[in-house]
């Protein structure tokens, strides 16, 4: 399901344009799919150009419900625009993964991240991001798809 996950420590900083995103679960799809058509019209209208993947930010883990930034890292920063902001994906000490498959399955990827990084006596800050790197815009053979995760470690020990 995930590859064997590494501690790294992303430097520097990135500069993103972000739109925030809360809902239920059943309106994820739908209500990331606005998000994304927006971020992208509006980073274009500002002369901004996407540096990668499309990923997610998640501002606590999610439930039934999601709370969470749908995003890109951006060459330069972009102004407020509609629902879009700036953002910024800090420099950060994280464990890391690359996970194959299908979105549903995500929840047992992550919950496997979490089980490596608690065996490893670490701790995570709650947060977690996820980038898109292949998904359903290459095909449906969902085990072509590649997600990377991303939990931010705490100071503290588990």
């Amino acid at each position: 399901m995930i590859d064997v996950p590494q501690i790294i420590d992303l430097a520097p900083a990135r500069t993103t344009a972000v739109v925030h995103v809360c809902c239920p679960r059943e309106e994820l799809s739908c209500t990331m799919c606005r998000g994304v058509r927006e971020l992208l019209d509006r980073i274009k209208a500002q002369g901004a150009q996407a540096m990668g993947p499309l990923f997610t930010h998640h501002l606590r883990r999610p439930t039934d419900s999601f709370d969470c930034e749908v995003g890109v890292v951006v060459d330069h920063p972009v102004r407020p625009a509609g629902h879009v902001y700036p953002g910024q994906w800090p420099a950060m000490r994280m464990a890391r993964t690359l996970y194959r498959g299908h979105y549903e399955d995500l929840p047992k990827a992550w919950a496997d991240l979490r089980a490596w990084i608690a065996a490893q006596g670490l701790a995570s800050t709650g947060e977690q991001w996820e980038c898109y790197i292949t998904g359903p815009e290459i095909g449906s053979d969902a085990s072509a798809w590649r997600t990377e995760l991303y939990l931010p470690l705490s100071g503290e020990r588990a």
